[in-house]
């Protein structure tokens, strides 16, 4: 009795197997993430099985982190990819790939089926290499030492991320991160290959010279800026010096020439004489009378 009743349920979940086998979808891709230089070819696989009499419908989108578009819908090829790309069944083939195509991509796959409509999808990643670019240096022309100097190096282009290193008079200077293992005795600066920053703490005459910086990510040959000269003087004491002194006694002297210049009455005997010409009244003489009267007869 047993038997009898566990055989309707075997062969309920055979015939179930079979159905998913019959009218069931599934995806996948031979490369989930994809890495091309840029200009280069790049292929993002699709591969699905269905169901037989089924009749899928496939479809790919850009996904980014601000929103989601189609690349390829209703049979074409559409939005960025349009012109650059072609299908090889459910697989793109981008000819010219650029560095705005990175992205992660999503193969969809669909059909309606008996128990609704099913879908599968897989996603890949797609990943531009840029060369590094020629990076900007900021490298200061003069300065005092004992001070502190930075020098920098950045460029924005490259993918991955550019790796930097400084040279003087066309010797490579050693990655100094002033901490650890990485620390070196009797060095006066502290480079950091990730950032592109040359630091002197304590600048001096020994480094004066000229500098550059390379930008370099494995992509392509290393690039690098022009070469710029920075001069290190050390502080010049005495010359400060004589220059205090020679204001102080440029000073003393004037003030002695206006202590001499009073005593001797000068500003004294211009203030009188401004006063008189300000005292002095006009009376009309007589004679100025008499001619005034006969013109009024």
């Amino acid at each position: 009795m047993a038997s009898r009743s566990l055989l309707p349920l075997l062969l309920g979940t055979l015939g179930a197997l079979c159905y998913h086998k019959a009218y069931g979808i599934s995806v996948k891709t031979d490369n989930q993430h994809v890495t091309a230089k840029e200009f280069q070819e790049a292929m993002l696989s699709c591969k699905y099985s269905a169901g037989k009499g089924i009749i899928p419908r496939v479809e790919w989108k850009k996904l980014t982190t601000r929103d989601v578009s189609f690349v390829y819908y209703k049979g074409d090829l559409v939005g960025d990819l349009k012109g650059r790309a072609e299908m090889i069944d459910s697989s793109i083939r981008i000819r010219n790939v650029t560095r705005k195509d990175s992205a992660r991509y999503r193969c969809e796959v669909s059909a309606p089926t008996a128990r609704g409509q099913n879908l599968a999808e897989t996603i890949i990643t797609l990943t531009v290499l840029v060369a590094s670019a020629a990076p900007s240096c900021e490298v200061p022309s003069s300065a005092m030492s004992g001070t502190v100097v930075q020098l920098s190096c950045k460029e924005n282009e490259g993918s991955p991320a550019s790796e930097y290193k400084w040279y003087r008079n066309g010797v490579a200077l050693l990655e100094n991160t002033g901490t650890g293992s990485a620390k070196i005795g009797n060095v006066s600066y502290t480079m950091n290959k990730k950032t592109g920053t040359l630091l002197f703490n304590t600048v001096s005459k020994k480094d004066t010279g000229e500098y550059y910086c390379e930008a370099s990510n494995g992509i392509g040959l290393p690039q690098k800026c022009s070469v710029k000269r920075m001069q290190v003087d050390d502080l010049n004491i005495s010359g400060i010096i004589a220059a205090v002194v020679v204001v102080a006694l440029v000073m003393a002297l004037c003030g002695l020439g206006v202590f001499y210049a009073h005593k001797k009455g000068y500003f004294s005997k211009e203030s009188s004489s401004q006063k008189k010409s300000s005292d002095y009244k006009y009376t009309p003489s007589e004679k100025d009378f008499k001619h005034t009267k006969s013109f009024v007869i």
